[in-house]
């Protein structure tokens, strides 16, 4: 007999708890953390073939609260997930309930829960009114994204969103004893699924045994997450080496799949979700996964930006910037084709998103924005349905773009859709994607050179050189405003049009100073030598030296033919330092938030140039700075692998050296170090209390493991 405990039953519609108050998840308090009901499944085995499962429902636990239906079981996998017929534990979560069994078994499961269903809404069904009323409150716990919009000082709200983060938070989502050496690690099947799906965990650790901690991540009375389940303990497997493919260098760890988890709608809306792996030692790492809503009609879709994540990933030894020759590691034995069937080294599994995107998820949830969440390689999949949306928001750190992402992009805002580039270097590397062992578009391909990719001459167009190098010849500034110029930087952002619709409501003046909110790479309105748009309005103008050359930093807006906004940052550090909380004089966190709420606001709305159309003044700011150093479309300034300065008519790599250096540390730019242990990033001055003003994001540690896994033959668990 299994039994397994939920973290949360699924909250009933019309009955959120209070929003900002409630205990800590994880609290042993009746409200937050009802006794677990069980199910036991057993299987008899005929012929080899699937058994049927028997299962047993307790009583309910007494809570005050009306029994929830129970929700129907989908075993179908999506089409674009492998099919496995091993036996993989599946955990599914059902209206609260939690639901273990074999794969060889889930039909009979889902049969079981069907009848059960079926005699539920047989009783519901004594008149047509009951009967319309259970369905329209199934709907409802199912389909979250479905619940009413509202209008706040930040733009549309969701009364889902709201209700979501009103449920009991936990500070528990924070790793206390990072795994530095391969303790515990790994990987998802799926860089995101819808809501319903199920997702694969590869782990391996050097450990006996561990367990899974999953969170939704957002502002939850400002400790920053849910927890939405607890696996059971699992027995621990050290999963073998990590494979290099010959001639690209790609690493990858053929496992074996540890845990599969089936969720639902219920119980698993929407939204970024970390899986702690916690190690019998108390060692801990993450796993990242995106749960999307592939109906939603969202004004705002949060794109994150695993691509980019997977090209800084040099766990195993390799990624698109560098690799061993055997002796040191350097540039010129770098990956030229980087595959997601592997941990991230980065952000302790996390990737890039506590560093450079949780903020902003955390303020937007703060706020009950009317959001949902995918991955750029959804958007490359699947890029007609940026359409649904009035606003996508790209982050912090969003460079690698497929040639499918980009012509996603140009056409969602030719059709009205404005798009937020909260961060820099966004658009610059070009990539396509292949298929892995696990699943389509998990290979990401970019080889730099022309010469080197097999496509030159055959399919220019998608060559993965970077956007604006031939045969491409594609800068990103034609669809952003802003062009990529140099890093590493950290300087302080200069206020150039205090009057603009932007700054609203932050009373800042023209030359007014944004503390250290430039950094560590920046772009640039540049149209002497880079085609930009005809209408650009530059609205801060921050003059900085990078690698000995003077240079600005831009801040652009403008509105396209269709009425489109684009915003563009001009700088990663600017989701970084959306702090309310933040000490000092010249703390940039409450003017950085009040900026986001107003582009949030008139972005919302649809497009923006129907109410702020573009106020050119970019064409005379550059005209009075002829004197500065730009880079031009076929130079870029770079730091190699070694750390020194070059400059090259040929692609290359960004300035991070030896692994990456980010996340960094707000407000100062912290130098490049080689293979830090660790990363700190502080983000207030307190501890997140239920009174913590929205925007505040709890103090985020990381750190990055240092070798990879050692061979052994990983047992099935049955």
């Amino acid at each position: 007999m299994a039994r397994y405990k939920p973290a949360h039953r699924a909250a009933r519609p019309g009955r959120p708890e209070a929003f900002g108050t409630g205990p800590e998840a994880g609290s042993p308090s009746p409200s937050s953390e009802p006794d677990a009901t069980r199910i036991a499944g057993t299987a008899a085995s005929s012929g080899g073939g699937g058994g049927a499962a028997t299962l047993l429902l307790d009583p309910e636990p007494a809570v005050a609260t009306a029994p929830v239906p129970p929700v129907e079981v989908d075993v179908a996998r999506s089409g674009r997930a492998r099919r496995d017929s091993r036996r993989t534990p599946v955990v599914a979560v059902v209206a609260g309930v939690v639901v273990v069994a074999l794969i060889g078994t889930s039909v009979a499961v889902a049969a079981a829960l069907r009848g059960h269903r079926a005699a539920h809404a047989k009783a519901a069904a004594s008149s047509a009114q009951a009967a319309q009323g259970a369905q329209e409150e199934e709907t409802a716990a199912t389909a979250p994204a479905q619940l009413s919009v509202g209008l706040g000082p930040a733009g549309p709200t969701a009364a889902w969103v709201k209700a979501e983060n009103a449920k009991p938070g936990s500070a528990g989502w924070r790793l206390t004893d990072i795994a530095r050496d391969n303790e515990i690690e790994g990987y998802a099947d799926r860089v995101s699924i819808n809501m319903g799906e199920r997702v694969s965990l590869y782990i391996s650790t050097t450990t006996d045994s561990y367990h899974v901690e999953v969170y939704r991540m957002g502002y939850y009375q400002g400790l920053g997450a849910r927890l939405v389940w607890t696996s059971p303990t699992e027995a621990g497997v050290r999963q073998a080496r990590p494979t290099v493919a010959s001639g690209t260098n790609m690493v990858e760890a053929r496992w074996d799949p540890s845990i599969t988890v089936q969720t639902t709608e219920a119980a698993w809306p929407e939204g970024d979700y970390l899986f702690k792996l916690v190690a019998s030692t108390g060692k801990q790492s993450y796993i990242a996964l995106t749960i999307r809503n592939d109906q939603s009609k969202a004004s705002f879709e949060v794109m994150n930006a695993v691509t980019t994540w997977q090209a800084y990933n040099l766990w195993g030894g390799y990624d698109l910037y560098e690799g061993s020759d055997g002796r040191a590691s350097d540039g010129n034995h770098r990956a030229t084709v980087v595959s997601f069937d592997r941990p991230y080294k980065i952000g302790d599994g996390s990737g890039d998103f506590l560093g450079n995107e949780y903020p902003l998820v955390s303020l937007l949830e703060s706020q009950g924005s009317d959001i949902t969440y995918v991955t750029n390689v959804d958007v490359d999949e699947h890029p007609e349905r940026l359409s649904q949306h009035k606003a996508l928001i790209s982050l912090g750190h969003d460079e690698y773009y497929s040639l499918a992402m980009r012509n996603g992009l140009e056409s969602a805002r030719d059709s009205g859709v404005n798009l937020m580039f909260l961060g820099a270097n966004a658009i610059y590397r070009h990539i396509r994607f292949a298929s892995s062992p696990l699943g389509p578009d998990r290979h990401e391909i970019n080889y730099r050179s022309a010469s080197a990719d097999p496509l030159t001459g055959k399919d220019d167009a998608d060559v993965t050189v970077s956007w604006r190098e031939p045969p491409t010849n594609d800068p990103e500034s034609k669809l952003i405003g802003d062009y990529y110029q140099c890093n590493p930087v950290q300087a302080d952002m200069v206020v150039s049009d205090a009057s603009d619709w932007i700054f609203a409501g932050t009373g800042v003046k023209n030359g007014q100073k944004l503390a250290g909110v430039v950094g560590s790479e920046y772009d640039r309105y540049t149209p002497r030598s880079a085609p930009t748009p005809p209408n650009v309005q530059v609205l801060t103008h921050s003059p900085l030296v990078c690698r000995g050359k003077s240079d600005y930093s831009d801040s652009t807006y403008y509105t396209a033919s269709s009425g489109a906004g684009v915003f563009a940052s001009g700088t990663i550090a600017w989701i970084a330092h959306l702090d309310q909380n933040c000490a000092g004089v010249n703390c940039a966190g409450p003017t950085l938030i009040k900026m986001t709420q107003n582009l949030l606001a008139t972005f919302g709305a649809g497009p923006a140039g129907s109410s702020h159309p573009s106020l050119v003044n970019g064409p005379a700011i550059d005209e009075g700075e002829k004197g500065t150093t730009t880079t031009s479309s076929s130079s870029t300034l770079f730091e190699s692998p070694g750390g020194s300065s070059a400059s090259s008519t040929t692609s290359s790599a960004p300035s991070f050296t030896n692994p990456p250096s980010y996340p960094y540390t707000p407000p100062g730019y912290r130098p490049p170090v080689t293979h830090a242990p660790s990363t700190t990033i502080p983000t207030s001055t307190t501890k997140p209390t239920g009174t913590t003003a929205p925007g505040s994001i709890p103090t985020v540690t990381t750190g990055t493991p240092t070798s990879a896994t050692t061979p052994t033959t990983h047992t099935l668990h049955t």
